[in-house]
């Protein structure tokens, strides 16, 4: 696949059970969807074809009633992975073709940023999985477990990713506290992810690593079992997403400004 066309699908997963904001999919912002917010954006990139994989049929209407393709799958997957598989096979996508998994509850998606991620992996056959990551500048940032961290290696592929502050600057610890951020800047993971179908359909196979389970992130499962991520360093921080009632009306803000 030539790397000036990458020729890629982008598959939004989308589920209306949220424990932090009930139907979160569904929630306006603007007069429109979550969802329909996400998919348009997804669509001013350069794919070739942009469907949400719903859970609930009212998702499904509401993305049509706007023209965005969408398809029902099973309300029973236990992760988006496993609903993005369903849905590589109900699409009958070829094995070679690329995916970009694009989050429901990104409504400020970059499209530049999911174009990067498609060419980072048709650019690297050596690679089962691509991401993204940008720069933390923030000290207090790199120690919130809740902001993903990601070590890279020299190619550009992910060593690991961790809720830690990796890597750890020994020589920045003092006096019971980190005094500084590790230089050069450490990465913080975006969570944006491109796939090849067959490897898709693959994942949800492979057993649940250890490591996935002590860090609650999935893609530790494809380093566990050997397979590599190849990483598109962003210049930029993603706009932010929506887990809560909090993060919604900072979005609704933000669009309406």
């Amino acid at each position: 696949m030539a790397p000036s066309d990458p020729g890629f699908v982008v598959l939004i997963p989308a589920r209306l059970a949220s424990t932090r904001l009930p139907d979160k999919p569904l929630a306006d912002i603007a007069g429109l969807p979550m969802v329909v917010h996400v998919a348009r954006r997804a669509l001013q990139s350069g794919a070739r074809r942009v469907v949400v994989a719903a859970d609930d049929a009212r998702i499904v209407a509401a993305c049509q009633a706007h023209g965005v393709e969408a398809m029902l799958t099973r309300a029973d997957h236990p992760s988006g992975s496993d609903r993005l598989a369903e849905a590589c096979t109900a699409l009958a996508l070829h094995d070679d073709q690329i995916v970009v998994n694009v989050q429901g509850d990104e409504p400020l998606i970059d499209a530049g940023l999911i174009d990067a991620v498609a060419r980072t992996l048709a650019d690297r056959p050596d690679a089962a999985m691509s991401t993204a990551v940008h720069a933390i500048d923030n000290l207090a940032e790199f120690l919130n477990p809740n902001v993903v961290k990601a070590v890279l290696d020299a190619q550009g592929l992910a060593l690991y990713f961790s809720r830690a502050p990796i890597p750890w600057p020994r020589d920045s610890y003092a006096g019971g506290t980190l005094q500084a951020l590790p230089q050069p800047a450490p990465w913080r993971h975006i969570g944006i992810y491109g796939y090849r179908a067959g490897f898709v359909r693959l994942f949800p196979n492979l057993p649940v690593a250890p490591l996935e389970t002590c860090e609650a992130l999935e893609q530790l499962r494809a380093l566990w079992h050997g397979h590599r991520i190849a990483v598109h360093v962003s210049e930029h921080a993603p706009g932010p997403g929506v887990d809560t009632p909090d993060d919604l009306a900072r979005v609704r803000a933000l669009m309406a400004g």
